[in-house]
């Protein structure tokens, strides 16, 4: 159905579809978080649990990341905003529902884009960052741009680019205002990187009240018993607001 994906840049996204029991089938696109990719294995959980009742999914890697081309210095939340809406594109005049799933920085790409493109019918904030000026300054803040890695990973340099998009953006928190599709926050209590009260800010401000499920002792990357507890909580979700049987 997908051959290949590319953003406005040319750049080709690595991606993986996962079938669901038919052709027509709701299809959930899955986004990752910062240095990650589309194969984290609670990601890859959560494609095989929307399988198992009938659902299709896409993962994918934001350019820069994984297997994509482009280069990481670039992944900004602006240039994944432009990603998500290129994969979106590869679905236009397909007649099935479109949701997107986003865990942590992909969360926060998934309220800008859902803010203000209706192709996305669902939405599903998975330890969502929702203050990005913020999440820059605690976790990275004494770190110099162009000399240091993000967590010390070779592939992750720590770029100005990036810093400088999530001041810009600040937070996303007002554009809970502006999101009116069915919408479910997961996010665990025991969560360091992006704590829980993202989720509940954002929620706040929400005139349609999204759903939050706090997963209590489950971790940013929902670890171990923390996976299964995310899938029984989304993949209900998703059954309840596609209809799906």
């Amino acid at each position: 159905m997908v051959d290949e994906l590319r953003n406005t840049f040319g750049e080709r996204l690595d991606h993986t579809l996962t079938l669901g029991s038919t052709d027509e089938s709701p299809l959930v696109v899955i986004g990752h978080g910062v240095t990650a990719n589309k194969d984290r294995p609670f990601l890859q959980a959560l494609s095989t649990a929307l399988a198992a009742v009938g659902i299709a999914s896409l993962r994918f890697s934001f350019s820069g990341n994984g297997d994509s081309e482009g280069r990481f210095e670039d992944s900004t939340v602006s240039k994944e905003v432009q990603d998500l809406g290129c994969v979106l594109d590869a679905f236009n005049g397909l007649d099935r529902p479109l949701a997107y799933a986003g865990h942590s920085m992909g969360a926060a790409v998934g309220v800008l884009r859902a803010a203000s493109d209706t192709r996305i019918s669902v939405l599903v904030s998975l330890a969502g960052m929702v203050h990005t000026k913020d999440f820059a300054q605690r976790k990275f803040g004494g770190q110099r741009p162009g000399d240091s890695l993000m967590w010390d990973k070779p592939e992750c340099p720590l770029s100005q680019a990036w810093v400088d998009d999530m001041a810009k953006i600040d937070t996303v928190v007002e554009l809970g205002a502006e999101i009116h599709v069915p919408w479910l926050l997961v996010h665990g209590d025991a969560d360091t990187v992006v704590p829980l009260r993202d989720a509940e800010d954002i929620r706040s401000k929400a005139l349609d009240r999204p759903e939050l499920v706090v997963l209590e002792g489950v971790d940013h990357v929902f670890a171990d018993s923390g996976t299964e507890r995310m899938t029984r909580a989304v993949v209900p979700f998703f059954e309840r607001v596609f209809g799906h049987r």
